[in-house]
């Protein structure tokens, strides 16, 4: 199977133990403050997650908008108010200290990029773990489809397009779409491998011409990292749990937190279990 590439200024010895990992173990690296870059490629099989938390007051119409948006939103769990910790999708899982980057939000203004958000939490918080495309990546890989961000040791290309997400009560906001690069004869397996499992996104929202929806240049996306696009091949586009992101950039909720774009929660549920 292709072997991530490892992401620059991470420390060897983390990355092995990285490549070896069960998801706890890889929680608890992460936790312990070892690791801090994107998840793409670690611990293949099970499915990693985003996450948006938000006070009580905008929970609700967040979790109606994640109703309305099962592409971009694909709730995996909600957890109850003030809970730091999941039930259904990982055991000995902390919101507050397991993903490998947070950003917090103030009324839509990007505030801070920290490594925990422990000194953040309140008793008023809701978390929301939303399925992540870095899920179905490994079943893709499996089928003999390369992810250029993995070999090339880069986060997945993350896009602002011009699609309405539905909105609901104080949440709207266009969707982000996360774009991988493959040839022609890859893309008919591509979309029945993803469209097996849509609590991670599911198939593709788009194939082909990014102006088509809005993306003016494939070479600077809005979040992550530009990849190489080999001549001949065709940019697929992705719903992306990084929407949830845009919503709040747009609909202005007075705190936020949210996982920084590609480093996702690692969970102990597997791809194969959200298949359906």
């Amino acid at each position: 199977m292709q072997q991530p590439t490892k992401p620059t200024n991470v420390d060897p010895s983390v990355w092995s133990q990285l490549l070896d990992a069960t998801p706890v173990q890889a929680r608890h690296l992460i936790r312990e403050g070892a690791y801090h870059a994107p998840t793409s490629g670690l611990c293949p099989g099970f499915a990693q997650a985003n996450l948006i938390v938000l006070p009580k007051e905008q929970a609700y119409d967040f979790l109606l908008f994640a109703q309305r948006n099962p592409k971009p939103c694909p709730l995996l769990e909600v957890t109850d108010v003030g809970q730091r910790t999941t039930k259904l999708c990982a055991t000995d899982c902390d919101i507050a200290t397991d993903f490998p980057r947070y950003r917090i939000y103030e009324y839509g203004k990007l505030v801070a990029e920290v490594d925990n958000v422990v000194d953040y939490w309140r008793d008023d918080l809701v978390s929301f773990v939303i399925g992540c495309s870095f899920s179905f990546e490994s079943e893709l890989i499996e089928a003999g489809i390369e992810m250029r961000h993995n070999t090339q040791g880069r986060n997945v290309s993350m896009y602002l397009t011009n699609v309405d997400c539905i909105p609901a009560g104080s949440m709207s906001g266009k969707m982000v779409m996360s774009m991988r690069p493959l040839s022609p004869n890859q893309v008919v397996k591509a979309v029945q491998i993803s469209g097996a499992i849509p609590k991670v996104h599911g198939a593709p929202m788009h194939i082909g011409d990014p102006a088509a929806i809005g993306v003016a240049d494939i070479a600077h996306p809005e979040f992550g990292d530009p990849v190489d696009i080999h001549p001949g091949e065709v940019p697929v586009f992705w719903a992306c749990g990084v929407t949830p992101q845009s919503v709040v950039m747009n609909s202005k909720p007075p705190f936020a937190i949210t996982h920084a774009p590609g480093c996702m929660l690692i969970t102990d549920t597997k791809n194969v279990d959200l298949k359906g």
